[in-house]
């Protein structure tokens, strides 16, 4: 994937350990609309496995958190016709951790929203796949942030 991803787009200098593009430490994942999904391919490292050839929970929990959120952003942007992306924030989320997700091939994440709370909030549910086996998935909640929050400008 060559194009600019969602968090190329919408916030090059974020700092976020999960999407930022500014974080050069970080996980930065890149995800992109494909039809009625948001999608992401990612490659991992030996510096982020639980135990050899494995990936760490909380990296896993991290590639999902920020996915969905981005899936929220940009599926509330489009549903009620928004000039400008919103920034949103991770209210809660569950991740199951169905199987080891192997650390030595790429993994796949695809998220969509499932429900519409309100104008500023969705219900996001992503996969984590390896190998057409889904390992993991989140349920989460994802809110728009107003003026004032302390994460309202931080994709700007």
């Amino acid at each position: 994937m060559s194009s600019k991803s969602l968090q190329e787009t919408y916030a090059p200098k974020s700092i976020c350990y999960g999407c930022g593009p500014a974080n050069a430490k970080g996980l930065r994942i890149r995800s992109f609309e494909s039809g009625s999904e948001i999608i992401c391919e990612w490659s991992p490292e030996t510096h982020y496995e639980a135990f050899s050839g494995m990936l760490n929970g909380g990296i896993i929990g991290t590639l999902l958190d920020c996915h969905c959120n981005w899936t929220a952003a940009i599926n509330l942007k489009k549903k009620f016709n928004l000039p400008d992306l919103p920034c949103t924030v991770t209210a809660e989320y569950t991740i199951k951790l169905l199987r080891p997700t192997p650390s030595n091939t790429k993994v796949y994440l695809r998220a969509k929203v499932i429900e519409y709370v309100k104008e500023d909030r969705a219900i996001v549910m992503g996969e984590l796949i390896v190998k057409d086996k889904i390992t993991a998935t989140c349920q989460g909640l994802f809110v728009a942030v107003k003026p004032g929050h302390p994460a309202y400008h931080r994709w700007g």
